[in-house]
């Protein structure tokens, strides 16, 4: 049995940060990593040349604690200009504001919609959306999106995830981006930043470079009373102030004597999986845009991506990429094989006129089995019982599943950074 001072269960930016956060006070950490690589949701991989990301990363970081870190890596700055595939309609993002090419009588109801539309009782998604923008444009384009992303229908969501994620609408953006196709960029930042090489996992090698990772360590147990832990290959350690990141649903299991109500909350707890099949063409001129959300609810991806508009460096010379998102979760499991979806990727790209076959050098499936947590109604006072109870425990909780909380990587990273310095002060 060894011991750790300070132990810290996750590697990727929340845990990396947290052993930040130790080392910046002089009491450095462990961190105890699953897989056979530090990073999580920021890591990359690689085939014949093109690089590909675990879905879509851009960083839009303000907080100055970030930016020491991030900044130490050349970067490329990006324009965050997107675009909306609809039905045979390339539209620019977001779609209510740049409907100029859809035909004149549709324009006229949906905009009669959203003109006509009056306030009411918020008690859902749903609810907020049709307030927003007005049952038809709702329709069209956020309920369809919501059911792709989130996995449930809008009812079913509740509404303090979205912050500045979701652009809400004005009668004079929507009139003038029916009217003409010269709109303003209505995104909610004026610029996103890149690695130039190495994928976004090069902003936080800094932090994989100074942390004591122990890769391979799968936790199996945890007894909070004796602070022991044990792991899958057997190793055991005991600490004496405890980070954990991993999902709350996850460590919740690992714990034996957990009261009933906290067992119960956390067995209601539930994110998406993420099936990314991601693309390498031979040709440079595939994308549409740095990335696209898609309408289409006979194309199962919610949204694609391009690492080579992202960097050059992700895809060889003359080439370019893109990555497809599709999520399920245990309200809506995945009904399709791998090759199932990676054909129904090559129909969508012939569907939208960006590739054929022909064009397709690397065509490649793999899952992510957490990507977001979902905020179901009621979600959040059952997650916050769970929390309170660990920290009972002396268990910090950080990141974006050991808060359960909709973070960007930069919010991870300062979870991490407050998790840290609170745990090992």
């Amino acid at each position: 049995m060894t011991h750790s001072t300070n132990a810290i269960l996750g590697a990727g930016i929340a845990g990396l940060a947290a052993a930040k956060a130790a080392r910046d006070m002089g009491k450095p950490a462990t961190v105890y990593e699953a897989r056979d690589r530090a990073g999580g949701l920021l890591d990359n991989f690689t085939i014949d040349g093109f690089r590909f990301d675990t879905a879509v990363h851009l960083s839009f970081a303000t907080e100055p604690e970030v930016r020491e870190v991030f900044d130490r890596t050349p970067f490329i700055t990006h324009t965050p200009e997107a675009t909306n595939w609809d039905h045979g309609y390339w539209l620019k993002h977001p779609a209510q504001t740049n409907m100029f090419p859809l035909p004149w009588e549709e324009k006229v109801e949906l905009i009669l919609g959203l003109a006509e539309n009056t306030d009411g009782e918020i008690r859902n998604y749903r609810d907020w959306l049709i307030q927003q923008y007005g049952l038809p444009i709702a329709e069209r384009w956020p309920l369809v999106y919501t059911e792709k992303y989130w996995t449930l229908p809008a009812e079913k969501l509740g509404t303090d995830w979205i912050g500045q994620r979701m652009r809400r609408a004005d009668l004079r953006e929507v009139l003038q981006g029916a009217l003409t196709a010269e709109t303003p960029n209505h995104y909610y930042v004026k610029e996103m930043r890149y690695p130039e090489r190495g994928g976004y996992r090069a902003f936080i090698e800094p932090l994989i470079e100074a942390a004591d990772v122990r890769l391979g360590h799968r936790l199996s147990r945890i007894d909070p009373v004796s602070r022991r832990l044990e792991f899958a290959q057997g190793e055991v350690t005991t600490y004496d102030r405890l980070v954990s990141t991993l999902p709350l649903p996850m460590l919740i299991n690992c714990i034996e004597s957990v009261p009933d109500e906290v067992r119960r909350n956390a067995a209601t707890l539930f994110a998406t999986s993420l099936d990314l099949v991601s693309v390498g063409f031979k040709r440079d001129d595939v994308p549409p845009a740095l990335w696209f959300y898609i309408y289409d609810r006979d194309i199962k991806a919610a949204r694609a991506y391009s690492p080579s508009w992202k960097s050059p460096d992700n895809a060889p010379s003359g080439c370019s990429s893109l990555q497809f998102e599709i999520y399920s979760s245990p309200q809506a499991p995945q009904d399709q094989t791998p090759e199932q979806l990676k054909q129904g990727i090559v129909d969508a790209l012939g569907t939208m006129g960006l590739a054929s076959p022909e064009d397709i050098l690397v065509l490649d499936h793999r899952t992510v089995p957490f990507a977001n947590v979902v905020f179901d109604l009621g979600m959040e006072e059952r997650r916050d019982s769970i929390i309170r109870w660990l920290n009972t425990m002396n268990i910090q909780c950080a990141g974006r599943f050991g808060e359960w909380a909709y973070l960007w990587s930069n919010q991870a990273m300062m979870s991490g950074l407050k998790a840290g310095f609170s745990a090992f002060a």
